[in-house]
Parts: structure tokens; C-alpha cells; sequence
């Protein structure tokens, strides 16, 4: 059985389950042990011809065999058939549901964790946590609970049975068990260890395995198969090793409880066999008390599993628990509120951000504001804090009180939910799901319609193109969107962004991939639609960004000027440098 903060829990929310099923359980082992006293009688019977029923000596006939034996024995049969049904769905069943609980709270907690988190942990480790460990927890759950109780009904039923027939030799019996059980203890804290290796190992391979299907058209790109593949040897060989060390541990345990349940055997033939020969015991009496130690055999073999499942049930659940454990670097205070719908106003006050896991500042001394229904584009070169702000916007990361304001309000005093209801955003990689290009537009949008989705696309200028698809809106991308070019890419993110009819619309250098024309051609049906509406562009070239507002010119974490186009090259000479380096960079693609 496994126990920890995470599992307890469950215990008390299934309890009914359990409860009927040791019910069950207890009913199977009681009319199990049943059994060996059928066969004593029918040994009795056979030495001597008769036997002794109820006090009253009758002869061991045909009769007698069919209506005291064979009718016991189907009944027995029966009874136990439907009690482990029952047993199985009870213990089994409620292991399924412990693990469908457990998946929905790691996925739960996930979605809640921060940015930061994701930068640190990779999908191969985490996706090992869905499958692997989850499995082995529902795994040592339900068998738990059943090795447990049946171990504990069981084998004490029949060590109580044993000892009413002779009290030496059932001491005997038990001394070969405390070995066992003190060596199943030593060996289940080394395969605890060894399996939380596997573990690691089995996330490392499945990491490496993900990042490498992911990234393939580069590897091929440049014939880099060879290289990958030893790479995946090597990882595969770490999973092989830390595998057999825990298989040989396992096969230990094993050959231990073999070695010490044949020495018991070995003891009841020896002793028994003596007590036969002085009249203590009977022919069929030792063959009852054989019985009963044979129905314990399963008891004991069931305490090794134990052993091993919770040593690799602990480690999963320890890995689990670490996700679980985790809490959101991100997160609202108390007493923050819901501010509705936000008209789009953005101040920044002196403000500087450092990433958590930073050496420098990202951002210094910030201050700037940005009016409600003013387009504004963001320039600088790569590395200079773009994206870092537009992040704080969206509550990404931690902004120290005083220093970013939304409509008036200082971030940190409105609910995250709250302020991300009234932005929309494209981000640089434009994530696109492996679904209909309609439902990737209409995901912020529930039960949008035919029309709205084709309005947007038409917004975003990608209209033309999912025309000419066989299936055009109904088309489904593959993985990541692979399916499309990068502009379309771009382009049907921005759709999807569109949809939504937010306050604040954030596209970070999301029009790197599309040409000239059609950037031009998009950047005008926003300023049709969004008027009114705040819109901040993220942009190398400064042709995206020239017709905008009002520019933001950002250089290694430091905002150097804001203003018009005209206003920045008047008054800015980095700025202007910038514009006359894009232009000679034109002219020479140009040529």
C-alpha cells in the first residue's frame, strides 16, 4: 500500500469501495480455507473407510463422496468465483479511479504553474509523469490493497487454523518467514532507489526521444541522423542498466521468499511427518495442515510483491508529488479583484525587471505610457527586452508593486484571470493545435460561428489561402501546425487573436515570416478594426512599425525614445542609425 499527502486522501474518498471489497475478500479466504479440511476427510476416508461426521462415524462411500464433499466443494467454488469478481472490481476499480483523479490534479496543477517552470522542466520529463509514474501508482494501488488485505485475511486465518492444530510446528513454520520478511525490507529500500533511477532514466530517453521527433526536419537538414541515433544509444543503454539492476533486485526478492517457502515445506514435511509417526497427527491432518500453509503461500508471495510495488510506487508517487508541490511563482494576492471589461490603458513607472534565474536586468527603469486605442509598435534589436515586456503586460512573470498599471490599476491588484480576459496574444513560436484550422481561429471563442471565423481570417489575410486547401477551414494541421508555411503559420495565429475582440492585442514579431505586401495589407485592416482598441507590434523592420502611433525604441533593457516615426528620427540618432542600417540592408537585398 502506498501512503504520502498526495494518496491519503483517497483512501477515505473510496472507502465504500474498499470496504465492500475486503467484504468480498474476507468471504473468498474464509470458504478457501475450507478446502483443506475436505481433503483431510477424503484421505481419512480412503486409509480407514470411514469417517467421522459431526461425531457420528459413517462409512466413506459414493454417497457420502457426492453429498459432504462434491456439493461443499462446487458451492466453495462458486462463492469464491463471484468474490473476487467482486474484489477485483472493487480494489481494481477504485485504483482506476485514484489514477484518473491523480491525472486530472497533475494536469490541473500544470496549467496553474508559471512560465519560469516550463523553462526549467522539459515535456519529455513531465509527459513521463502522465504515463509511466501514473501507472505505476494506479498499478501499486489496486494490487496493493489487495496483496495487503489478502496477506492480512488470509494468512492470518490459516496461521490461526495452523496453530489450533499444532502451535510448535505452525512456530516452526514462521521461523523462515521472519528472514524473509527482514530481507524483503533490505531489498525493497535498494529497488526503491533503483527504481527512481529507472525512472529518471525512462524520462531522460523520452525527453530526447520528443525533442528529437519534434526538431527532425533540422536533423535531416543537416545529416545529423548518425549523430542523434548514438545519442539515443547512449540514453537507451542508461535505460537498459538502471532496468536490469532493478530486474536482478526484483529476482532476488523473488529467489529469497522461494528459498525460505520450500524450507518451510521442507520443516512441515520433516516435523510433521515425525508427529505422523507418533500418533499426534493423522495422515489426513497433515495434509489439512498442508493445506493451510499452501493457502499461505500466496499470503507470503503477496508481502514480497508489496515490497516491490511500494518500493516503485514511492518513487513514482515521490516524482509525482514534486509536480504536485509545486506552486505557481505567478500567482493573485488577496483581495485582488475582477476589473471586467478594461478599455486598454498601459503605464509604465520606472520599472525594472530581472528574470528569476537572471544575472543582469533585463529591463531598466522603464517608463512610458501607452493610450487606449493607440497602435503602437516596439522595436529594438534582438536580445533588447521586446518580448520581456509584453510579458509583464500579461502578468507572465512577477512586476514589483508600483510599476506597471492597466487602466489606472497596478497589475498586481487585479486578478490575473481578470486582465488576460481583456488581451489577446501572438506569441513568436504560434503555437497552432493539431486540429481544423477553424477551431484553432475560433479557441478563445466558444461557439463562434462560420462567418466570424472567415472574418477574421480575412482580417489576418490568410483567407486566400485556406481557400485553396481540398478542405479549406475544415483542414486539419499536423502537429504544431507543420502542415502550413510560416506565414501561415503567423498568419492564422493572428486570426485566432482577432477572434477574441480584445482590449489589448499583443503580436510579438509576428509578421517576420510574411512579405511586404501582406503585411502592409494586414496592418491596415487592424487599424480599421481596432479602432478604439490598443495594439502593440513587435517588429525588427522598421517598415512594420513605421506608420504607427507612437514607437517604442528599446536598446539592451533601456527604453532610449518613444514618439512617432518622424519625432525618433528627428530626436533620436540610434533610432535614426537603425532605420538607415534597414535601409541599406533593403537595398542590398534588393540588388
Amino acid at each position: 500500500m502506498l501512503f504520502g499527502k498526495h494518496i491519503n486522501k483517497y483512501y477515505l474518498k473510496y472507502l465504500h469501495m474498499i470496504i465492500f471489497g475486503v467484504i468480498a475478500l474476507v468471504l473468498v479466504d474464509y470458504f478457501q480455507l475450507k478446502v483443506p479440511e475436505l481433503y483431510r476427510t477424503i484421505i481419512n476416508g480412503i486409509n480407514t473407510g470411514y469417517v467421522q461426521l459431526n461425531g457420528v462415524t459413517v462409512p466413506f462411500d459414493m454417497q457420502f463422496l457426492l453429498d459432504e464433499i462434491c456439493l461443499p466443494l462446487m458451492i466453495i467454488i462458486v462463492i469464491m468465483v463471484f468474490g473476487r469478481f467482486l474484489w477485483r472490481i472493487c480494489f481494481f476499480g477504485s485504483a482506476l479511479k485514484v489514477e484518473t483523479d491523480l491525472r486530472r490534479s497533475m494536469f490541473d496543477r500544470c496549467k496553474n504553474l508559471s512560465q519560469e517552470y516550463y523553462q526549467v522542466n522539459k515535456v519529455g520529463n513531465l509527459m513521463s509523469l502522465f504515463t509511466n509514474d501514473i501507472e505505476t501508482v494506479q498499478d501499486c494501488f489496486g494490487s496493493g490493497l489487495l496483496a495487503f488485505f489478502d496477506a492480512l485475511l488470509l494468512g492470518g486465518l490459516a496461521l490461526i487454523k495452523m496453530a489450533q492444530m499444532n502451535l510448535t510446528l505452525t512456530l516452526f513454520t514462521l521461523i523462515p518467514m521472519v528472514f524473509m520478511l527482514a530481507c524483503g525490507v533490505i531489498v525493497g529500500r535498494y529497488m526503491e532507489n533503483k527504481w527512481a533511477e529507472r525512472q529518471e532514466a525512462f524520462s531522460s530517453l523520452s525527453d530526447f526521444a520528443q525533442e528529437s521527433f519534434s526538431g527532425i526536419a533540422v536533423i535531416k537538414a543537416f545529416v545529423k541522423e548518425f549523430k542523434e541515433l548514438f545519442a539515443f544509444k547512449i540514453l537507451n543503454k542508461k535505460n537498459e542498466d538502471a532496468n536490469v539492476e532493478f530486474t536482478r533486485a526484483s529476482t532476488l526478492l523473488h529467489v529469497f521468499v522461494t528459498l525460505f517457502v520450500e524450507a518451510v515445506i521442507c520443516v512441515i514435511l520433516g516435523y510433521g511427518g515425525y508427529l505422523v509417526y507418533n500418533k499426534t497427527f493423522n495422515a489426513g491432518q497433515l495434509i489439512e495442515f498442508i493445506g493451510y500453509f499452501t493457502s499461505i503461500i500466496w499470503p507470503v508471495m503477496a508481502i514480497s510483491q508489496l515490497i516491490e510495488m511500494r518500493s516503485r510506487g514511492m518513487a513514482s508517487l515521490n516524482r509525482i508529488g514534486e509536480l504536485l508541490d509545486q506552486k505557481p511563482s505567478v500567482c493573485d494576492r488577496e483581495g485582488v479583484i475582477d476589473v471586467g471589461k478594461l478599455k486598454g490603458d498601459i503605464e509604465f513607472k520606472n520599472l525594472t525587471f530581472r528574470y528569476p534565474d537572471g544575472d543582469y536586468d533585463a529591463l531598466c527603469n522603464i517608463s512610458f505610457k501607452i493610450n487606449a486605442g493607440e497602435n503602437v509598435g516596439i522595436i529594438g534589436k534582438t536580445g533588447a527586452g521586446k518580448t520581456t515586456l509584453v510579458d509583464l503586460i500579461l502578468r507572465n512573470y512577477n512586476v514589483a508593486d508600483g510599476t506597471l498599471f492597466v487602466d489606472g490599476y497596478d497589475v498586481n491588484t487585479i486578478s490575473i484571470r481578470s486582465l488576460r480576459e481583456n488581451a489577446a496574444y501572438v506569441p513568436q513560436d504560434n503555437f497552432l493545435f493539431s486540429d481544423t484550422i477553424a477551431n484553432n481561429i475560433a479557441f478563445a471563442v466558444t461557439g463562434a460561428s462560420d462567418e466570424q471565423i472567415a472574418k477574421s481570417a480575412k482580417i489576418a489575410a490568410v483567407d486566400d489561402n485556406i481557400e485553396q486547401f481540398s478542405k479549406k477551414y475544415d483542414t486539419v494541421l499536423g502537429e504544431r501546425g507543420v502542415t502550413v508555411s510560416g506565414g501561415q503559420k503567423q498568419r492564422i495565429s493572428i486570426a485566432r487573436a482577432v477572434m477574441k475582440d480584445a482590449a489589448i492585442l499583443i503580436l510579438d514579431d509576428s509578421l517576420s515570416a510574411v512579405d511586404t505586401k501582406t503585411e502592409r495589407k494586414l496592418i491596415d485592416n487592424l487599424a480599421t478594426l481596432r479602432k478604439g482598441k490598443t495594439t502593440i507590434l513587435i517588429a525588427h523592420r522598421i517598415s512594420t512599425v513605421e506608420r504607427m502611433d507612437k514607437i517604442a525604441f528599446i536598446d539592451d533593457g533601456k527604453l532610449l525614445a518613444v514618439g512617432t516615426h518622424e519625432q525618433l528620427m528627428s530626436s533620436c540618432e540610434e533610432y535614426r542609425k537603425t532605420v538607415e542600417l534597414h535601409k541599406l540592408e533593403d537595398e542590398k537585398e534588393d540588388e
